[in-house]
């Protein structure tokens, strides 16, 4: 019974983005390409998924990712807007970061070497910037940027041969993980933090869009992060955390972890901001419990009367957008494109996306026990 309504409900989901195309076949054949993400293919490529749709070869997959025509970012939306009815929360936190695929040659669209999180190391690869939704029904990407270096952004004539279309400029991943945040303010997305790693955290300009949008977040920082106090103190993030006392830190967990509960020792301090408004800012600590001396910083804004807890959890939450990506790449092929194209990345991606939002919400819906249907009828 729960398979059948899970079936139902993909059925639905790929009827639901279906004005999106303006022809039938490309319509049917991403309904194909969906469908073959989530069917267990050892490799989800183009002649896996044509082969699985009877197709004799991959070239019907192919143009539905570069050329066929349909609205990309109206599916971007649409995945979005069906996370939200699943997924949605008052309390949810939104968590950017960015993930790499590694790549050959040096055709595909902003690859180039550069530091790649996924392999730990530089790599030849592409950069996506994503924007996940995460709340205590589940999590699922409901956002995404390709990052195209100045390497590129710099030669014309190699952007138009990949596709990249010529208004498309160089932006930091911090600028783009604006334009996403931008995108769910304006659809509405209920949530009440945000929260990304210190590549973010460190940027000031992102850090004052949040604010100036009252956009409550915690973001990692550098331990060298200088700060100024309350008392008008300008301050390293480890001198600050130093003068903690040992009642200062409280042991909490933030979620379960492969093995066992997250826990840690947390503390915070106030640092400078305006406090008038009913917002604060706080320079939060995560200390290891096997070994003291491992400390991680956060940045932090929120209303004044914010929780340690409701600081640690935020913090804790990002590590969900890593589970999303580790799901997104291992159930929904996420990593197992094969095309160059500017187009047809952001196509395979978005259809990925959605795969995903599907497991998510097939997912939470089992955990309840009730039809995935039901929720949207």
């Amino acid at each position: 019974m729960v398979l059948d309504h899970a079936v139902a409900e993909l059925d639905s989901l790929i009827a639901r983005i279906g004005e999106r195309f303006t022809r039938v076949e490309p319509r049917e054949r991403a309904g194909e390409y969906v469908s073959g993400l989530v069917a267990g293919l050892e490799r989800k490529n183009g002649w896996t998924l044509a082969e699985r749709a009877g197709e004799s070869t991959p070239d019907g997959m192919q143009r539905l990712l570069r050329a066929a025509d349909w609205d990309v970012d109206a599916v971007r939306d649409d995945v979005r807007d069906y996370v939200v009815e699943h997924l949605g929360d008052p309390d949810a936190v939104l968590a950017g970061d960015e993930t790499g695929f590694l790549k050959k040659g040096v055709k595909s669209a902003g690859v180039q070497r550069q530091y790649s999180g996924t392999a730990g190391r530089t790599e030849n690869c592409q950069i996506g910037v994503f924007l996940a939704y995460t709340s205590r029904h589940g999590h699922a990407l409901i956002d995404r940027e390709l990052y195209v270096p100045q390497s590129w952004t710099a030669d014309r004539e190699r952007c138009r041969d990949a596709g990249i279309p010529d208004e498309v400029e160089f932006a930091t991943k911090p600028w783009q993980m604006i334009a996403m945040l931008e995108r769910a303010l304006a659809a509405r997305v209920p949530f009440r933090w945000f929260t990304a790693d210190e590549a973010y955290g460190q940027a000031g300009y992102l850090r004052a869009w949040c604010e100036d949008h009252d956009v409550f977040y915690v973001m990692a920082t550098r331990c060298d992060h200088q700060l100024r106090t309350r008392a008008d103190r300008l301050a390293r993030a480890d001198d600050l955390v130093a003068e903690f006392g040992d009642r200062t830190w409280q042991r909490l967990s933030v979620g379960a972890g492969a093995h066992g509960p997250r826990e840690y020792d947390w503390a915070r301090r106030q640092i400078d901001g305006t406090w008038t408004t009913g917002r604060g800012h706080w320079l939060l600590a995560r200390r290891s419990i096997s070994d003291p001396t491992e400390i991680a910083y956060y940045l932090c804004y929120g209303q004044a009367s914010a929780r340690l807890v409701d600081l640690a959890w935020t913090a804790g939450s990002r590590w969900h957008v890593e589970e999303a990506f580790q799901q997104a790449k291992g159930e929904a092929g996420l990593d197992h494109y094969q095309v160059r194209k500017w187009r047809a990345w952001y196509a395979h991606i978005t259809l990925s996306m959605l795969a995903m939002a599907w497991l998510a919400a097939t997912k939470t819906v089992a955990a309840k026990g009730d039809s995935p249907t039901a929720r949207t009828a």
